[in-house]
């Protein structure tokens, strides 16, 4: 057989490397349980291969870009009194307060597909901050899987910690106008949602399938909020309906789509659930939203 398509895989193979990159099942039972759909020329090794993040190929923005200054930063964690890594992105041209941006990773540290993220939102404008919250632990180890159980070992409410306390180290930057909003994704996605709910001077949140608040928590936020749901998540997207009730019963300002045929995780660009129409039309939507609320 020659190279996978998408259109080759079942959306049952879709679910359950969902399973897998979300610790819900570990690597033997993925394994075993990928076998069943290895058929047709179809091997383990080929739907392993496929399914694995491709961090070479889809990179739109290379480290190097001459639009952009970019560094690696230190900041404050409010937990233990260590330092937190994170990458500082803005325009190269950059002239007069930028708007700011935390960017927050999935469930396995910062790895390079986040490292872009950042620093797309510099070239569309913003000073961006993406942290790692792996630090603590010696930060992402280089592969998904490893810093998949790395960031298991740490507790999810003092990741939080370290992402507000990235956001006031932006608020504070010299190139920043006070203005800052979060973009997350997945695990990251949480995350903005509960710094909409602590932050009551966030200027904007932006979850991409991102895991809801407490209902009792939404009357908290303050934050315009932007959501980016999956068709096909069902894991996350059975919290959406009990927090738009909330949302709505609070009169929050909100705006929230579902992309139609789309998995969790659509937007990331280095595995085959990217959607790239559905990501394009997702980040063209963020990039407007910021521009609207931090410039």
């Amino acid at each position: 057989m020659g190279e996978i398509k998408k259109s080759d895989i079942k959306q049952e193979v879709f679910d359950l490397y969902d399973d897998y990159a979300h610790s819900r099942i570990n690597r033997r039972d993925f394994v075993q349980k990928l076998s069943i759909y290895a058929v047709g020329g179809l091997t383990v090794g080929s739907l392993m291969s496929f399914l694995m993040p491709d961090y070479q190929g889809g990179i739109q923005v290379k480290a190097n870009d001459p639009r952009i200054k970019s560094e690696y930063i230190y900041y404050q964690s409010p937990k233990g009194g260590g330092k937190m890594k994170a990458l500082l992105c803005m325009p190269a041209d950059a002239t007069g307060k930028l708007g700011g941006v935390v960017v927050v990773h999935e469930n396995r540290g910062l790895n390079p597909h986040i490292e872009d993220v950042a620093r797309r939102a510099a070239l569309a404008g913003f000073i961006s901050i993406a942290p790692d919250a792996l630090t603590p632990l010696g930060g992402y180890p280089g592969t998904d899987d490893a810093g998949r159980e790395l960031q298991s070992k740490r507790d999810r409410n003092e990741m939080l910690e370290d992402f507000i306390a990235a956001q006031d180290y932006l608020k504070q930057h010299k190139t920043c106008n006070g203005k800052v909003g979060v973009v997350g994704f997945c695990f990251g996605g949480w995350i903005a949602n509960m710094m909409a709910v602590r932050l009551p001077d966030l200027a904007a949140a932006v979850p991409f399938y991102g895991g809801q608040p407490a209902t009792e928590d939404v009357p908290k936020i303050e934050a315009p909020l932007l959501l980016h749901y999956a068709e096909n998540d069902t894991r996350v997207n059975e919290g959406w309906p009990a927090y738009e009730e909330a949302l709505k019963k609070h009169s929050k300002e909100y705006a929230a789509y579902v992309y139609p045929d789309t998995n969790h995780g659509f937007h990331n660009d280095t595995t085959p659930r990217y959607d790239k129409e559905a990501a394009t039309l997702a980040w063209n939507r963020t990039i407007d939203f910021f521009k609207e609320q931090l410039q």
